[in-house]
């Protein structure tokens, strides 16, 4: 497998990101939920970064639960990137995804963090008639393409079918792992880019505003309207390291 090397955006971000990263997660916890809209009881699959788990991304799945949507961990341990065949690995991941939406009989929010978005992509590609949307969280696309290789055949991708579902890519210029501009895609239907400024990328599943914008995408996906969002969006979160 192939990995390109990831850029963080300067080395001064990547030097504070430990701290501004403790800053985002104190910050998350004091949210009040009751701003936020509820949810549908969907189906919500949560896959971590890299060198993270599920421990990682449990505060994350815990206010999205509470907002009463059905939470899940994506059950595979530390991710330690994919051993063995890709196309396996993405089979393996898919068996859970496949599972819920066969027992709900509604497809399936998929939120990847950084690496984790890539697998989310892949998943998408492969079984759109599964997935509800896709949300990532400070995810290299231009520096990864979909984790070293093509998880399908270009040709069993059904392209209308992907084009239909929304996929959100939200990110921080102020990423101190991931250069902000790898996590913009520009030839990806259907793909909007949400940025901020003032967010670790560490913090990317703590930060209130990002769990504001998540439920925000959770919500709309139940009425129908996220085909109106804008293409591209960009909130200020004051000056940057």
């Amino acid at each position: 497998m192939h990995i390109t090397n990831i850029q963080p955006s300067s080395p001064m971000l990547f030097a504070f990101e430990p701290v501004r990263s403790m800053m985002d997660f104190f910050a998350g916890q004091a949210l009040p939920l009751e701003r936020l809209p509820k949810g549908d009881g969907h189906s919500v699959i949560v896959f971590p970064g890299l060198g993270a788990s599920g421990g990682a991304t449990a505060m994350l799945r815990t206010r999205l639960q509470q907002l009463d949507y059905e939470v899940h961990d994506w059950e595979q341990g530390i991710n330690q990137l994919p051993s063995g065949d890709l196309d396996a690995w993405i089979t393996r991941l898919a068996k859970q995804l496949r599972s819920l939406a066969a027992r709900d009989g509604r497809t399936v929010t998929l939120v990847g963090w950084s690496l984790g978005g890539l697998y989310a992509r892949a998943l998408l590609e492969r079984y759109p008639a599964c997935v509800r949307q896709i949300i990532t969280l400070g995810t290299p696309y231009a520096e990864l393409h979909h984790i070293g290789a093509a998880p399908v055949n270009l040709s069993d991708i059904d392209a209308d079918a992907v084009a239909a579902v929304p996929a959100f890519s939200i990110y921080s210029k102020s990423d101190g792992v991931v250069a902000w501009q790898g996590c913009v895609p520009t030839a990806l239907p259907n793909h909007h880019a949400i940025a901020l400024d003032g967010v670790s990328h560490m913090g990317l599943v703590h930060h209130p505003e990002v769990l504001s914008i998540i439920a925000e995408l959770l919500a709309s996906s139940t009425k129908g309207q996220l085909a109106s969002r804008p293409q591209d969006v960009h909130r200020d979160r004051g000056p940057k390291v």
